[in-house]
């Protein structure tokens, strides 16, 4: 049974609610009412407006801490910083409580000492229950997105495979060779290399979550060499592919995608056909534009299945490794196919 409408947002808001008024109620619910001879206290009904207008705090509170002290400190582990600001609100919430005793409380006299420690009980287990609150969900968002990556690392493997080597590209790279080994052509060998490179690091290296990009990038220039063969000089390159720093990585078969469906929409009876490919690295940032001319009208689409799917997989992989680490914009103005990417690599 699905039970997807639980993390709707109007249902967290109605389960907040309720678990509020439930905390509420609870005093009213055990109090115990005195005997009918009992002389009525005057300030009863000011302590109850202090009671429940300091419990009001309790809620912000618990929020505060929930959505902004513990993420901004407990998790970064300046709990210095943390406990200068927890003392600082309590301080705060003294404040109004004793402003609201001294307004509302006429025949009492406000004792500080015990003020304090009424108040101190309620705000530590407000502090207490909301930062175990935040642990838990985020916790839970965490296995959640590891499970997606999991589940998506194994759907998408397979068809990573089948869109990346087409069987157009396999089928055009083994023409060439045939040609090569007919004209005895010196090309025959370093082409042979390339594509058993090619496959080797997409059947081993694709298994690691992380790779070098340098592995990435040398995997990115077999394929557009196997790619020049193919198209000869009917096709304007032009590739801007510097060498990597050692230290950094990326996730394997990231980019491959957008540089083959430049080859497969910007390839054919395409007037000016040209393709431009330029990566560089700065301040740990990757930035990658591929840039292709495509058939306006529609007539030199390519009618392989497989087409859709490297662009839709990537993006996908993206948002799951990714989340907040990358921008993507893809464009179409003036007979170009424009794709730009920027990663943050650390």
């Amino acid at each position: 049974m699905k039970m997807g409408w639980l993390n709707k947002p109007w249902v967290r808001v109605i389960f907040h609610i309720a678990a509020w008024i439930i905390v509420f109620s609870l005093p009213f619910l055990l109090r115990r009412y005195p005997a009918g001879d009992m002389p009525k206290d005057p300030d009863e009904r000011g302590f109850f407006l202090v009671n429940n207008l300091t419990a009001l705090l309790w809620i912000g509170v618990f929020y505060f801490n929930a959505y902004i002290l513990t993420p901004r400190f407990i998790y970064t582990k300046k709990y210095f910083y943390y406990f200068l600001i927890v003392l600082g609100l309590f301080a705060i919430i003294m404040v109004i409580h004793s402003w609201l005793f001294i307004s509302l409380i006429i025949h009492k006299e406000l004792l500080i000492s015990r003020s304090v420690g009424f108040n101190i009980p309620p705000f530590m287990l407000a502090i207490a229950v909301s930062s175990a609150y935040r642990m838990i969900i985020d916790k839970n968002k965490t296995d959640k997105l590891l499970q997606q990556k999991q589940e998506e690392h194994f759907k998408s493997e397979l068809s990573f495979l089948r869109s990346q080597v087409s069987p157009h590209f396999m089928f055009n790279v083994l023409n060439n060779i045939l040609a090569l080994a007919r004209l005895k052509s010196d090309q025959l060998e370093p082409t042979i290399f390339k594509l058993s490179t090619l496959m080797r690091y997409m059947l081993y290296e694709t298994d690691e979550e992380r790779v070098s990009l340098q592995k990435e990038i040398d995997y990115l220039n077999s394929y557009i060499d196997l790619q020049k063969q193919r198209v000869g000089g009917k096709v304007k390159l032009e590739v801007s592919i510097p060498q990597a720093e050692a230290h950094h990585e990326i996730a394997p078969m990231l980019l491959i995608p957008f540089i083959e469906n430049a080859f497969k929409h910007g390839t054919g009876h395409i007037k000016n056909a040209q393709i431009d490919i330029n990566m560089h690295v700065g301040q740990d940032t990757l930035n990658f534009v591929v840039r292709n001319r495509y058939d306006a009208a529609g007539t030199n689409e390519s009618k392989d299945k497989t087409s859709g799917i490297g662009l839709t997989n990537v993006i996908r992989r993206l948002k799951l490794l990714y989340e907040e680490k990358h921008n993507l914009l893809i464009t179409k103005e003036d007979g170009w196919f424009v794709v730009s990417l920027q990663i943050n690599l650390v």
